[in-house]
């Protein structure tokens, strides 16, 4: 049976933050991800938890000022001191919350920079927090996020860039959006089954619009077969905008 967590950065957006933990249990979810856990006490986030018997499924590693608009910092050469610093804050909240897979976001690719350098330091980034999380226990993860739509100049864009990324950096799963995917390559289906090994974490949302799956062009019914064909035991996080209440759509999830 496919394991499904809320994201918790999307889903049961009309209540407090905090108070969606509980949403989320009543409405079925075991596990949960969101963007990022760091303006909350991790002392907070871990009670929460346990109340509602729910597993932190991912988040992750900080990524700038993302008011501002940054997207990320992994890639970015003048920043690595900053992006080894939050990795460590990181390892402090997924210790306290039984966080086993961290997230790098690559980020926007900074302007003048040649994208041999840009390369090579999410290489070293990579490999750099890699290090710190493997003797943890801790999966290290890198999302392509589509430059389309949601994040225009966004370093990581192409899941095929990400594969050869993480075998170059010998480190680290792919974290594969579906949402993402289809934007910028489509061929989802025989990606999962030429790649799955290679993915650490799925994420979902309907294309155009980020919705719930059934609300647009990707045949997620097809797709949630043939990932229990493959056997995929990993988890799904779903990261799409309601078109209304939550609970109210979630009739896609399988039976």
């Amino acid at each position: 049976m496919l394991k499904f967590a809320a994201n918790l950065s999307f889903l049961f957006a009309d209540a407090p933050f905090l108070d969606r933990f509980a949403r989320a249990a009543a409405a079925g979810f075991k596990g949960v991800e969101y963007l990022f856990p760091y303006a909350y006490a991790k002392e907070e986030l871990a009670e929460r938890l346990q109340a509602h018997g729910l597993e932190q499924v991912l988040f992750n590693l900080p990524a700038g000022d993302w008011e501002v608009g940054e997207r990320g910092i992994a890639c970015h050469p003048g920043r690595v001191a900053e992006f080894r610093a939050g990795v460590a804050q990181a390892l402090e909240y997924a210790d306290a919350l039984g966080c086993r897979r961290l997230n790098c976001l690559a980020g926007l690719a900074p302007a003048g920079v040649p994208e041999a350098e840009l390369r090579a330091t999410f290489i070293a980034n990579l490999r750099w927090a890699d290090s710190c999380l493997a003797p943890r226990g801790i999966q290290l993860l890198a999302e392509p996020i589509n430059s389309r739509v949601d994040m225009p100049g966004f370093w990581l864009d192409r899941p095929a860039k990400g594969l050869a990324v993480l075998a170059e950096a010998g480190v680290g799963r792919l974290q594969y959006d579906l949402y993402h995917a289809q934007i910028m390559e489509g061929d989802l289906a025989r990606f999962l089954d030429t790649h799955l090994e290679r993915i650490g974490h799925l994420q979902i949302a309907d294309n155009p619009g980020r919705h719930e799956p059934g609300s647009g062009e990707i045949h997620y019914p097809y797709l949630f077969r043939r990932l229990e064909a493959l056997g995929y035991t990993g988890w799904i996080g779903c990261e799409y905008k309601p078109q209304g209440n939550t609970e109210a759509g979630l009739g896609w999830r399988p039976a």
